[in-house]
């Protein structure tokens, strides 16, 4: 499987996302979406690119792994942070978000 595929898939893992969901971002059909994975096709630069926002990466980290604007060290620290955050409810979601937005303005 293409490095390409790999990184989408960890990241769909990561975001909670299926690849049926993702199609439907990208406004692809799942069929070709599954397509593409499974012959180890690259889609075009334009779906490379909904691809990328869909999953809020670049598609330079798609592609090669690396992304200038997320620094390892940054990586390292805010992953496990919004790993926490996704298993929040709501309601407390809401009250971080609060105590967040004071801490920030």
């Amino acid at each position: 499987m293409l490095n390409f595929w790999i990184r989408v898939r960890d990241r769909l893992d990561y975001l909670g996302f299926s690849q049926k969901e993702l199609a439907k971002q990208i406004q692809e059909s799942y069929n070709t979406l599954q397509s593409w994975t499974s012959k180890d096709r690259l889609p075009n630069a334009e779906t490379a690119v909904r691809i990328a926002q869909a999953l809020h990466v670049s598609v330079e980290y798609l592609v090669t792994g690396t992304d200038p604007s997320f620094s390892p060290a940054v990586k390292n620290a805010v992953v496990p942070l919004i790993k926490k955050l996704n298993s929040l409810s709501d309601t407390d979601l809401h009250f971080f978000a609060e105590v967040l937005d004071r801490l920030t303005t």
